[in-house]
């Protein structure tokens, strides 16, 4: 994805914070499975399963 401009890149909705979030060089192999926009939000997301 060399060249690409920011607004051109894939996004995702978080499921916790329901905030878009875009597509990071760190996600490029496993993009389908980014399910989360930080480790925050995926740290809550696995405290709500938990005491669920």
């Amino acid at each position: 994805m060399n060249g690409v401009k920011k607004e051109h890149l894939p996004s995702k909705i978080c499921p916790v914070c329901r905030l878009p979030f875009s597509w990071r060089k760190k996600w490029e192999r496993n993009w389908e499975r980014v399910k989360y926009c930080s480790e925050r939000c995926r740290r809550e997301a696995k405290l709500k399963r938990s005491t669920s």
